[in-house]
């Protein structure tokens, strides 16, 4: 072999080498150093029980409002909440009923006497109450979210004991029946009636008007398409046996409402505000008059 041949072979043998070096050099970096470097990331990542914990509280953290618990309470109001075959039925329950649809909450109201449904739409997280008169003295107890029904607040006598009252003074000389904790009682508290004197509470509307039909109160102090209700109910006619003496204009002139707890978050109150106000703008809250929004 001549000496040009012997340099090429020797050229091309330091060349084969040399790529042969960097192949080495090059599966390290792609191999050996790829799974070193996996190696490392498995020591710094959690271990899989870790993720699956991380995984649950993530889910539980991002749970829609819909799967949040929320407690519906309420009385027994007719005609605006009542329970019927079982089922809680009435004007402002088929409102509260709609929106929490379209918020997309699902949960189950509770009727109890009105007194326990306050304190509870008082005291506890996550609490709707509805059918609640909105007055000066609840304005910062509760977060409301809308009307649900109008209304409108009288001081009623039994026709044949008519009691003829100028001013809200004037009443304080009777006996009132009232509800205990309602905006009724709580009103007239206010204004200077006192139990011993004036105020006899029950916590039934129903058994008011038994009262003042029985005699054993002068006046009932109710929302008179409350009053109405009842003594239809009760095989009676309103307009031969009551007389609406005064009007409260005072009281929840501005209708009954749907109200949280002050412990609800603010995302669950606005996403039922938000709800209402669709319902409303489309024409789809019950009980809305065509055309109006």
């Amino acid at each position: 072999m001549g000496a040009a041949m012997r340099r090429r072979v020797s050229r091309r043998s330091h060349i084969g080498w040399s790529g042969m070096h960097d192949v080495e050099t090059m599966l390290r970096r792609i191999g050996f150093d790829r799974a070193q470097r996996g190696r490392d990331q498995a020591r710094r990542q959690p271990s899989r029980w870790t993720r699956r914990l991380a995984a649950v509280v993530l889910a539980a953290w991002l749970l829609p409002a819909s799967a949040q618990s929320i407690r519906v309470v309420t009385e027994e109001y007719p005609p605006y909440n009542f329970t019927k075959d079982g089922v809680v039925s009435g004007v402002s329950t088929a409102v509260v009923r709609a929106v929490l649809a379209e918020a997309g909450l699902d949960a189950q109201i509770q009727l109890m006497p009105w007194a326990r449904a306050y304190e509870l739409a008082l005291h506890t997280e996550n609490v709707l109450i509805y059918s609640i008169a909105r007055s000066p003295a609840r304005e910062d107890l509760f977060k409301w979210v809308a009307q649900v029904a109008p209304s409108a607040w009288f001081l009623y006598s039994y026709r044949g004991r008519d009691v003829p009252l100028k001013t809200l003074e004037d009443a304080k000389r009777y006996r009132i029946a009232t509800v205990y904790q309602d905006v009724g009682e709580q009103f007239l508290l206010g204004n200077g009636f006192d139990r011993e004197h004036s105020i006899q509470s029950s916590n039934r509307y129903a058994y008011n008007y038994e009262k003042l039909k029985q005699g054993r109160v002068d006046l009932w102090i109710v929302n008179g398409v409350v009053a109405d209700y009842l003594v239809r109910e009760a095989g009676d006619d309103p307009d031969t046996q009551l007389k609406a003496e005064l009007k409260l204009d005072e009281i929840a002139s501005n209708g009954l409402y749907m109200a949280f707890s002050l412990a609800t978050p603010d995302a669950v109150v606005e996403r039922c505000r938000q709800a209402f106000e669709r319902l409303r703008r489309t024409g789809r809250l019950p009980g809305q008059k065509p055309g109006s929004s």
